[in-house]
């Protein structure tokens, strides 16, 4: 599964570079933050090359806002230029070290691009600042990047950490009750999807790990419950073309 925070990441950025500035600030560091902004948004529309425009165009008015710098690695990671989003992710730390959001943004990048190690360690320094309102979300994405990393023993302790810090988080409840599943216990992954559920409308994964777990436990009923609904509610899915493609249980 993918870190879920790759769209908390761009919400993040466009939160950051649409704040408000005071209006002592001066015109270059509003119109930084505006093209910042601007960026994020021409990014999630795909119109890179325009993101691209705006984002160099908020460098040159203001480098030394972090928002402006974790735009930028946005903008060049998309770009696959990822000497230069690392280098814009790092500086946006660099300028807010003690940033948990920061933090956290970074640290997806890293996962992302299979460091591991270093990406883990940012995500349990983000869950441990005070500061952090969603502790629940390094957490889990630290558990996707040691599972990632084939560390399955880890990943299963940062997804129970997790939950521990939000009992109802669901993409720590997806993500164990998967792990769970794929390391053989299917009655726990069972218990794990029908918390999940009981807080989260049903995804496309959700529905498709459920189908599998149902099947493997000897459930064709709710196998097949799960992939009416997967067919019906997600029928353009990756998952929805599983199941239409083969038996349910592969």
């Amino acid at each position: 599964m993918r870190l879920v925070a790759c769209l908390v990441l761009v919400a993040a950025a466009a939160a950051a570079a649409a704040a408000p500035a005071p209006s002592t600030e001066p015109q270059n560091v509003k119109a930084a933050r505006i093209n910042a902004q601007l960026a994020v948004a021409y990014l999630k529309e795909n119109e890179v090359s325009v993101a691209l425009e705006k984002i160099e165009k908020a460098l040159g008015q203001n480098s030394h806002d972090a928002a402006v710098q974790l735009s930028a690695g946005l903008v060049y990671e998309r770009l696959n230029d990822l000497d230069k989003a690392d280098h814009h992710y790092a500086e946006a730390l660099r300028l807010e070290p003690h940033n948990p959001d920061m933090m956290n943004n970074y640290a997806v990048y890293l996962c992302r691009h299979d460091h591991h190690a270093q990406g883990q360690k940012l995500f349990e320094q983000a869950a441990r600042n005070p500061a952090y309102q969603t502790p629940e979300v390094a957490l889990s994405n630290a558990g996707t990047c040691a599972r990632s990393a084939k560390d399955l023993p880890r990943a299963e302790d940062l997804f129970r950490k997790a939950l521990a810090a939000r009992p109802d988080y669901p993409d720590a409840l997806l993500q164990l009750a998967d792990l769970s599943f794929e390391r053989g216990q299917g009655l726990a992954a069972r218990g794990l999807l029908t918390r999940y559920f009981a807080v989260s409308p049903a995804s496309p994964e959700s529905l498709w790990l459920g189908i599998r777990v149902e099947r493997t436990l000897g459930d064709a009923q709710t196998a097949e419950r799960y992939a009416s609904q997967l067919l019906k509610d997600f029928p353009d899915s990756d998952q929805a073309r599983q199941v239409r493609n083969g038996p349910v249980g592969q």
